[in-house]
């Protein structure tokens, strides 16, 4: 197993569903949805579910929640969709991130097929600010 820097080893969750939310959040993403599987999934715990602006904003959310969760030597057990950029799936094992390109997002519905799913306030129950943009 790889060696998770010290600050990171037994965090939750919820803390990881955090700093994919913090990251996608400073990096712009819109229409943030966290989807609590757990009971629900075999493969996960959480849905991250978010929107870019466009293919290359879609590549860019992807690829800045990777790129600082490999810098806490968190690894993506599988990635795919980043070169399309039309819609993004990191896998993190308990923390499974979705990013699509708006029509995308609409045609797959997640959350309709989730719909079951408790949705975790960003604020309240990860405890990540949200800026309004003005």
């Amino acid at each position: 197993m790889q060696q998770l820097k010290k600050e990171y080893r037994e965090h939750s969750t919820i803390d990881l569903a955090a700093v994919c939310a913090r990251i996608a959040l400073d990096t712009k993403a819109e229409d943030l949805v966290v989807l609590d599987v757990r009971g629900q999934s075999s493969f996960t715990d959480c849905f991250l579910i978010m929107s870019g602006r466009s293919t290359r904003h879609v590549q860019a959310l992807a690829e800045a929640i990777e790129s600082e969760l490999n810098s806490k030597r968190i690894s993506s057990q599988h990635a795919e969709g980043l070169q399309e950029g039309l819609w993004v799936l990191l896998d993190f094992g308990d923390v499974v991130v979705h990013v699509f390109y708006k029509d995308q997002r609409e045609f797959y519905d997640l959350e309709g097929l989730w719909h079951d799913a408790p949705r975790l306030d960003v604020e309240k129950d990860l405890g990540v600010e949200v800026k309004e943009d003005k």
